[in-house]
């Protein structure tokens, strides 16, 4: 859980971050502790943001997410997360998501093992609700969970088919607008949000030729065109910027998947790496989204010899993650015309210059870093502003005003040709 304080220009004036375990009790089960990660994760962040006069609070969370709670809003079983294949029974499993599983495939599992659950809320719910008072998701969270919110409302035929009611869902509010106040009578509390578009808000990757890389537990690719265009195997939508488009999607191989890598294998030390003589991953222990939609990938490390040390894997996972980058803008172009010309990356993986410098490597283009690491925290500060009335509601994208670049990493010519013979070879594996 992070959360800044942010001023009217966007200047962080405080931080926390708490932390909490992500679980993984099978290989194919993602979830949190959601009484701990959920509902005392927000309060403690706000709390040690410090003394205060603060105007607006909003939470963003991923997606899909899904607990049962009880009757105080205390969540009775894990937190369920997007690719666990809990989500995947039933004809509805997927939902608006990708093959990995989605809310109703959640909805329908934990109606049939925890019946007598009071309701069924996401992340978000959880948080506003500890915040609050207030169990309520904002109208882009719910789309997640299409068909059963209608872009009106929750559809009761459906959820009774999923073995709820819809007085167990969440109550819906517009994104931005005002949901509640917190502690019941103090600032506003704003309804929600994903926590990558929260990050795509105050990115400043808002012309087309930009990449926005999202860094985080899971990476997301955004490829900005001027043209709506279909690339198969990727997501294809309007982006909040008036005007263009986005091509790309969400991707396991992402902080998620280069902290086990590092974990196994923890650099040794400062050798310098011969750009020559790194390994090859299939970056994919829990599967992958898109463009492959598998959830029965697996990861794969391959050309190994007596030379590689731990650190030559760990730049292997790092590229295998600029692979998966330079695989959705190859396809972005390839299908829609797009034309990239700079990275802009945005999360707490821009901490890790190593990450970013195989991104600038692979990719063959400047990554500008975000100054602010924690972009779907400073993105949720910009719509607390909307629900406080501090800005107009029409407001939503104006947030690019807060954009500001901390550093510019370029790629280095001296591993181009190695890392583009190393690309070649990750896409046959994949």
């Amino acid at each position: 859980m992070k959360a800044v304080a942010a001023d009217d220009d966007g200047n962080v004036v405080a931080r926390a971050r708490v932390p909490h375990e992500v679980r993984v009790p099978a290989p194919e089960q993602f979830e949190h502790d959601a009484a701990a990660a959920w509902r005392d994760g927000p309060r403690r962040a706000l709390g040690e943001l410090g003394d205060l006069d603060i105007r607006g609070v909003s939470v963003a969370a991923m997606v899909p997410s899904l607990a049962a709670v009880d009757a105080d809003g205390i969540p009775q079983s894990p937190g369920l997360l997007y690719g666990d294949e809990r989500g995947r029974t039933g004809e509805q499993a997927s939902g608006n998501d990708d093959a990995s599983g989605g809310f109703l495939g959640f909805v329908r599992w934990l109606a049939e093992t925890s019946g007598d659950a009071h309701g069924y809320w996401p992340a978000q719910a959880v948080a506003n609700h500890a915040l609050s008072g207030e169990a309520v998701i904002d109208t882009t969270t719910a789309a997640l969970a299409n068909p059963l919110f209608d872009w009106v409302g929750w559809d009761e035929a459906l959820a009774a088919d999923l073995g709820v009611t819809t007085a167990q869902l969440p109550r819906l509010v517009p994104t931005g607008w005002e949901a509640g106040r917190v502690g019941g009578d103090g600032p506003a509390l704003a309804s929600g949000c994903i926590d990558a578009m929260a990050e795509q808000l105050v990115a400043g990757a808002d012309q087309s030729g930009d990449v926005l890389v999202l860094l985080g537990t899971t990476l997301i690719v955004w490829v900005v065109t001027d043209e709506p265009s279909e690339v198969p195997g990727y997501v294809s939508i309007p982006h909040t910027a008036s005007g263009n488009y986005l091509v790309g999607g969400p991707s396991n191989a992402g902080g998620l998947f280069r902290d086990w890598a590092s974990r196994l294998f923890a650099p040794a030390g400062e050798r310098a790496l011969d750009p020559g003589r790194i390994p090859v991953w299939a970056p994919y222990p829990r599967g992958e989204r898109v463009p492959l939609n598998d959830s029965s990938r697996r990861a794969e490390l391959v050309g190994l010899d007596l030379t590689h040390d731990s650190a030559a894997l760990v730049r292997a996972a790092d590229e295998a993650s600029a692979f998966v980058v330079k695989r959705a803008v190859d396809a972005a172009v390839e299908h829609g015309g797009a034309s990239p010309r700079r990275v802009v990356a945005s999360g707490g993986g821009t901490r890790v210059e190593a990450w970013v410098q195989a991104v600038a490597d692979v990719t063959g283009m400047p990554v500008d870093c975000a100054l602010v690491p924690e972009g779907g925290a400073l993105g949720s500060a910009w719509l607390a502003r909307i629900a406080a009335g501090l800005e107009e509601p029409t407001a939503m994208t104006e947030g690019r005003r807060w954009a500001r670049t901390g550093r510019r990493v370029e790629p280095r010519a001296a591993w181009a040709t190695a890392v583009a013979e190393r690309y070649e070879r990750f896409l046959t594996l994949s």
